[in-house]
């Protein structure tokens, strides 16, 4: 019998604090390196052989997944990206997108309480891209392979600063599967 990883909620210790950038607004133009990591670290998209990945099934509709983002969202330019066994590394630029703007009023205005606040990630955001990302493979991975428990939660995001920045996090990217034997994501590797 296996073992359940899961352990009770505990609100002292499982607390969230956000990991995102105090004020920013993550709908704002500009670039940002992502990682998405699978629930509890499992290799479900395929494996590395010889420094290169291999998709599995899983793999191939993670990867149709992000391609497809710019599908969904018009405002996005997809820059690098790769599939790992469990995570899954990206770089997203968002664009105005002045055709659909609103003028005047803003979709998110602020709460006058704190039970009225806004559910969910802000439309046209970062956070809503990579939620809907997340979804749409848990979706199809369900769907087509009565799988679930796919992602974990959250994400890590990096605002991309200048030209240096993005060609760092791209060539990161591009060797990724070479690295893999040394990846903190590798579950060969015990967790820093």
């Amino acid at each position: 019998m296996a073992s359940d990883k899961r352990t009770k909620f505990d609100p002292k210790k499982h607390h969230r604090k956000s990991i995102r950038l105090q004020g920013y607004d993550y709908s704002r133009e500009g670039a940002y390196y992502v990682t998405i990591v699978t629930y509890h670290r499992d290799c479900l998209f395929g494996e590395i052989v010889n420094e290169e990945m291999f998709l599995n099934e899983f793999g191939k509709i993670a990867d149709e997944c992000w391609r497809a983002i710019p599908d969904h969202f018009p405002f996005v330019e997809l820059g690098a990206h790769v599939i790992m066994p469990n995570h899954a590394h990206g770089i997203i630029a968002i664009h105005n997108d002045e055709l659909t703007s609103n003028v005047g009023a803003t979709q998110w205005v602020a709460p006058t309480t704190p039970d009225n606040r806004p559910k969910g990630p802000k439309p046209k955001s970062l956070g809503a891209i990579i939620g809907s990302f997340k979804s749409a493979v848990s979706y199809r991975i369900n769907k087509e392979y009565n799988a679930t428990g796919i992602w974990q939660r959250n994400y890590y995001e990096h605002i991309i600063r200048d030209e240096k920045d993005l060609q760092n996090k791209t060539d990161y990217i591009e060797a990724n599967p070479s690295l893999w034997d040394d990846d903190e994501n590798n579950p060969i590797n015990p967790l820093l």
